[in-house]
C-alpha cells in the first residue's frame, strides 16, 4: 500500500512538472499588450518571442534526448525545472526585447529537459497495467499548462502594480518551477539505469535515426502539432478581426486549448481497455480534418464554427497520448527511449514552427482564413498514411516479441 502511494505521488509530481513547464508557453500572450507599452516590443519581435520556446526543440530535441539519457532521468527533470525558473526570473529584469528573447530561449531549453525524461520516468513510476492511462494524462500536459497560463496570467497581472504585472507573473512562475524541482527531488525515486545506458551516444543516435518507427512517430506528431497550434494559436486574431471582445476571445481560446485534454485522457483509458492505436489515430485525424473544414467555412454560423474548433481540439487530443504511449513501446532500445521522445519533440517543434506561418501566408494571399481547412486536411491525410505505417510497425514489433518470448 505504501509503495503504491509513493508511486502515485511520484507520477503526480512528474505530471505537475510538465504542466508547470508548459505554463511558460501560455504566460506570454496575456503579457504581450503590456510588453508593447513598457518595452516597446513590436509585432515582429512578439512573433519571435512566441516561437522562441520552440527553437530549442527544433534544433536540440534529439541531442537533448541523448544528454538526458546520460545525465539521468530524474536529475535531468530537476535541471530543466531550475533552468526554466532561472530563465523566468531573469526575464523579470528585462529592459529590452533582446534580453527577453535570450531568457525565453533559456526557458525553451529547460522545457526540453523537463519533458523529455517524463515518459520514461512515468513508465518506471507506475505498473505496466497503468502505463497507457498515465501516458494519456501526460499527453495533456501541454494544453493544460498552456490553458492555465492563458487564464491565470491576466488575474495575477491585474493584482499587481500597473506595468509591473507581467514581471510579477513571471516571478510567480519562476518560484513555482523552483518549488516543483524540490518536489521532484523529494518525491520521485532515483531512476533505474538500464545496462545498455553505457552505450556511446553515437550508437544511441544511430539507433534512433535508423529506427523507422521513431521517424513515423515523429512525423505523425509534426502533422498533428503544427495544425493544432495554427488553428488554436490564431483564434485570438480571428476573433479580434470579427469584433469579439478581447476578454471573451481569451476565454474562448483557453477553452479550445483545454478541450485537447479530453482526448488525451480518453486515449489513455481507451488504450488501457484494448482499443487499437490505429483506431484512435484514424478517428482523430478524420475528426481534425472535418472540424477544421467546418471551423473555417465562412457561411457557417459562428457558434457551429466554434463547436467545430472544440471537436478539432478535443478529438485531436487522442493523437499525442497515443503517440507518447507508442514511443515507449517502439523505441529501438531501452537506452533510446529519451532520444526517441527527443526526436518526436524535435519534429513536433518543427511542425509548430512551420504550420502557423504557412497558414498566415495563405490567409494574406486569400484575404481570409478560408484556406486554413485545406492545410489541416493535407496534414490529416499525411497523418492517416503515417498511422497505417505505425500500425504495421507495431504488429512487427509484437510479432518479434512473441517469437523472442514464446508462451
Amino acid at each position: 500500500m505504501t509503495v503504491n502511494l509513493s508511486k502515485n505521488f511520484s507520477a503526480v509530481c512528474i505530471l505537475a512538472a510538465g504542466v508547470g513547464a508548459a505554463m511558460h508557453i501560455g504566460k506570454l500572450p496575456p503579457s504581450l499588450p503590456v510588453l508593447g507599452q513598457v518595452l516597446g516590443i513590436t509585432l515582429l519581435e512578439a512573433g519571435f518571442l512566441l516561437s522562441s520556446m520552440q527553437m530549442a526543440g527544433m534544433l536540440l530535441g534529439l541531442m537533448t534526448g541523448l544528454a538526458v539519457q546520460r545525465v539521468g532521468l530524474k536529475r535531468s527533470m530537476i535541471l530543466g525545472l531550475l533552468l526554466v525558473a532561472l530563465g523566468s526570473a531573469l526575464g523579470t529584469l528585462a529592459q529590452s526585447a533582446a534580453w527577453l528573447l535570450a531568457t525565453r530561449a533559456m526557458e525553451g531549453l529547460g522545457f526540453l529537459w523537463v519533458v523529455l525524461p517524463a515518459p520514461a520516468l512515468l513508465r518506471q513510476s507506475v505498473g505496466p497495467q497503468r502505463v497507457n492511462r498515465v501516458m494519456g494524462l501526460w499527453g495533456a500536459y501541454m494544453p493544460l499548462g498552456t490553458s492555465l497560463g492563458l487564464l491565470l496570467g491576466p488575474y495575477v497581472m491585474h493584482l499587481a502594480v500597473p506595468d509591473m504585472g507581467w514581471r510579477v507573473w513571471w516571478g510567480v512562475l519562476a518560484g513555482w518551477c523552483a518549488l516543483l524541482a524540490l518536489l521532484v527531488l523529494w518525491l520521485v525515486p532515483a531512476d533505474a539505469r538500464p545496462a545498455t545506458l553505457s552505450a556511446p551516444n553515437q550508437r544511441v543516435l544511430s539507433l534512433t535515426l535508423r529506427s523507422r518507427p521513431a521517424w513515423l512517430l515523429a512525423l505523425s506528431f509534426a502533422a498533428y502539432s503544427g495544425q493544432w497550434l495554427a488553428v488554436v494559436g490564431f483564434l485570438p486574431t480571428i476573433y479580434a478581426l470579427a469584433g469579439v471582445a478581447s476578454a471573451l476571445a481569451g476565454w474562448l481560446t483557453a477553452l479550445a486549448a483545454a478541450a485537447n485534454i479530453v482526448g488525451n485522457v480518453a486515449a489513455g483509458r481507451l488504450l488501457e481497455q484494448g482499443v487499437r492505436p490505429l483506431t484512435l489515430l484514424r478517428a482523430a485525424f478524420v475528426a481534425m480534418a472535418l472540424g477544421a473544414v467546418l471551423a473555417f467555412t465562412p457561411q457557417l454560423d459562428a457558434r457551429l464554427q466554434y463547436a467545430a474548433v472544440l471537436v478539432f481540439s478535443a478529438l485531436g487530443g487522442l493523437i499525442p497520448a497515443t503517440l507518447f504511449s507508442l514511443s515507449v513501446r517502439l523505441a529501438p532500445s531501452p537506452a533510446a527511449v529519451s532520444s526517441t521522445v527527443g526526436w518526436i519533440q524535435q519534429w513536433s517543434a518543427i511542425g509548430q514552427f512551420t504550420a502557423p506561418p504557412l497558414v498566415a501566408w495563405l490567409a494574406v494571399l486569400a484575404g481570409g482564413w478560408q484556406w486554413t481547412g485545406a492545410v489541416c486536411v493535407a496534414c490529416c491525410v499525411a497523418g492517416l498514411l503515417l498511422a497505417g505505417a505505425i500500425h504495421r510497425a507495431l504488429e512487427h514489433a509484437n510479432s518479434r516479441a512473441l517469437h523472442a518470448h514464446p508462451a
